[in-house]
């Protein structure tokens, strides 16, 4: 009899947890679907970080800006929800403007704004080129504007930027893993270049601008640990760096020179390749030439339009350790 008395305590206490973990599961579904609106930070009209209210786990998304597009896909969250996108040759987010079912809304520095009102999008993701156009698109659903923050770096941004994209869809969990891997990475390319010099270039129509450590690549000279000797503190290198010459890269003579082409990125017709346009007289003086070290990035068109995106850290991270370590 008291065997039996214990057995039914024991029983009575379990199907009072089971019953008490249900709860809180079903309490917990119950709220996640009561939720319609999340408040977060992002950049408004005027470039200045604020709060927006947006709809939580929206299922239709416009997208004019790829490094949000590239951590969408990475949370899991992309696929099924794009209704428009503008164009991009980047070829690991081919699937989502090449379906028949996304529209095509423009570009990511000019938006259609006729285009996305047909498509009825329940939010818009843009890049700094929209600025511009933050107040009109806002009027068709909410803007959520990510960008950079040079100060911060790259990689802390792309954290923030990814907490952010997390935070709407309710999958900010994620992130720390995704991001958890970067960390190893990025102390063996530090490891590596403690004490070496580079410069870093952007070419273009056949010349060489120099690139800092406040615009692209800027990861370079910043979180990868090596010393860019082009940088000119009084000099902004933000947008397409600062016009130079083959006469500057020899004078300088880096260890290292790392290239962004930017024709092959946007796909300029009839240009010459960066890598025949570095292989010069000049160029060819510098250590770094003469050691095997001018480094043409393998994925222009990541490092020039999806800079910012999780997929798009890994492509670029592994530009330079395929050449380094």
């Amino acid at each position: 009899m008291k065997k039996i008395t214990i057995l039914l305590v024991m029983l009575m206490a379990l199907l009072s947890v089971t019953y008490a973990s249900g709860s809180k599961e079903d309490a917990a579904a119950a709220a996640a679907a009561e939720k319609q609106t999340v408040v977060i930070t992002s950049y408004n009209g005027q470039s200045e970080l604020a709060e927006l209210e947006v709809p939580y786990d929206p299922q239709r998304i416009a997208i004019l800006d790829f490094a949000s597009l590239d951590i969408l896909d990475a949370l899991g969250v992309a696929e099924g929800r794009i209704v428009g996108s503008a164009s991009t040759t980047i070829d690991y987010l081919q699937k989502f403007v090449t379906d028949p079912d996304v529209k095509n809304i423009g570009t990511i520095k000019n938006a259609d704004l006729e285009a996305l009102m047909e498509i009825e999008p329940d939010i818009i993701f843009i890049g700094g080129r929209l600025a511009k156009s933050y107040d009109a698109l806002s009027e068709i659903a909410p803007v959520v504007y990510l960008s950079t923050d040079r100060e911060k770096g790259l990689i802390e941004s792309i954290r923030e930027n990814a907490e952010t994209i997390g935070a709407i869809f309710g999958v900010d969990d994620k992130v720390d893993a995704l991001m958890a891997e970067f960390d190893g990475r990025i102390a063996a390319i530090n490891e590596y270049s403690e004490g070496k010099t580079a410069m870093v270039g952007l070419v273009t129509n056949g010349g060489f601008n120099v690139l800092g450590n406040d615009g692209r690549c800027s990861i370079i000279g910043t979180e990868l640990g090596f010393e860019n000797i082009g940088v000119i503190d009084t000099v902004s290198t933000s947008t397409h760096g600062n016009e130079s010459s083959f006469e500057l890269v020899a004078s300088l003579n880096p260890e290292y020179i790392f290239v962004l082409d930017r024709d092959a990125a946007i796909n300029t017709n009839g240009a010459k390749l960066a890598a025949e346009i570095m292989d010069n007289e000049l160029v060819n003086r510098t250590t770094a030439a003469q050691n095997g070290h001018v480094i043409v990035m393998a994925h222009p068109a990541v490092w020039y339009t999806a800079e910012g995106g999780l997929t798009a850290l890994d492509i670029m991270l592994a530009d330079i350790e395929s050449v380094l370590l």
